[in-house]
């Protein structure tokens, strides 16, 4: 028996795809399988828990860029 198919209002599926944009491009169909896992795994849907599934997922599967390099000082006001 196959899993039913996830319905997403066209806002919530718009947020999923918004998420992914900024993750490295290889991670994105994995980040994409986690929210389908977990959306399935909920007993009931909307946008309330879409959104928290996307903001968990994505926490970890974001890999902030670092923006201080070497020779960059920390703190201050770059002085």
């Amino acid at each position: 028996m196959q899993p039913s198919p996830l319905r997403l209002s066209d806002s919530e599926l718009d947020a999923v795809f918004a998420a992914a944009r900024p993750l490295a491009p290889h991670l994105r169909d994995e980040f994409l399988q986690a929210v389908a896992d977990a959306l399935a795994g909920l007993r009931e849907l909307g946008p309330g828990a879409t959104y928290r599934v996307i903001r968990d997922q994505q926490r970890r599967f974001f890999d902030p860029p670092d923006f201080v390099g070497p020779g960059v000082r920390r703190g201050g006001h770059g002085l």
